[in-house]
């Protein structure tokens, strides 16, 4: 387990001050707002510690409402919306400076049989065979913005399949985008934990697919500005954050300032483990 991974470990260990209240640290920032996927990751593990250990988080629903302040902790407070016999139903909101800057409702369920089926994994490329970030990165992008990248990715080895935004900028494709990613370290087999992993690299890549279609680079090389505006997850089947996992991602629209991405989560032997949609700003600098 690597230095980061640890440090972000820590992060999603949050102190509780108070029955269903619970405060989270932010990782020294490299922009000045906190990472989206960090305040929903610590949201997902502050409803997750009012649950019985035997239900599993099976959905999500966030909205961001402000920008977070990487200087300043966050407060959790905990909603016990219901409890039932087989779903609990938990609502967080995230406060910093008096004001709500996140909202998450999450729901949480007993195992039990059902149906099965699924859909079929897509082609991918074996993940061993592709570069790192550290290889790829400064390919595609001057030495300081590549490094930056780099280090807020520290924790998490995420390989693309194919070149990124920033690396053909002006020439528009498809609006899909495949990553594969696992932790640069073996994690404690406890499935909120995973899950809450999984939360938290959800939001660094699923806007991709919409500036492929426009031949934009994005927030790396400035020629967009972006935000997560809400998040929507749905856990179908267990998995491991440390084990490879196919984020295969597509954008159905784009209009009105905003962008639609949706996504879906495969394990390496080809198990369908999450769909993910998320809606962000993503605007053309005048």
């Amino acid at each position: 387990m690597n230095q980061a991974l640890e440090d972000l470990l820590d992060l999603l260990d949050l102190e509780q001050i108070e029955e269903d209240i619970f405060r989270g640290m932010s990782r020294s920032a490299l922009v000045p707002r906190v990472f989206g996927g960090q305040v929903a990751a610590q949201a997902l593990v502050a409803a997750g510690r009012t649950v019985p250990g035997d239900r599993h988080a099976h959905s999500l629903h966030a909205y961001f409402l402000r920008a977070g302040d990487a200087g300043a902790p966050i407060v959790y407070t905990v909603d016990r919306i219901r409890d039932g016999r087989s779903f609990t139903t938990r609502r967080v909101v995230a406060v910093q400076h008096g004001q709500p800057i996140f909202h998450l409702s999450a729901s949480f369920q007993t195992y039990e049989e059902g149906l099965e089926h699924q859909a079929a994994m897509p082609d991918a490329p074996d993940p061993e065979t592709l570069p790192t970030a550290a290889e790829m990165l400064p390919r595609h992008l001057p030495g300081p913005v590549a490094q930056r990248l780099i280090e807020a990715r520290a924790a998490v080895d995420l390989r693309y399949a194919d070149v990124p935004p920033w690396g053909t900028v002006g020439q528009p494709r498809e609006p899909r985008s495949q990553v594969w990613f696992r932790t640069h370290g073996k994690l404690a087999d406890d499935p909120l934990l995973h899950v809450c992993l999984a939360t938290y690299v959800s939001d660094m890549t699923l806007l991709d697919s919409v500036l492929l279609a426009h031949g934009r680079g994005g927030w790396a090389v400035g020629d967009v500005v972006g935000a997560s505006l809400d998040h929507a997850m749905w856990f179908h089947r267990p998995f491991r954050a440390d084990e490879w996992l196919l984020y295969d991602q597509e954008s159905p629209s784009a209009s009105g300032g905003r962008g639609l991405g949706q996504a879906r989560i495969w394990t390496q032997d080809g198990r369908l483990a999450v769909t993910v949609i998320q809606e962000g700003v993503v605007r053309v600098p005048r």
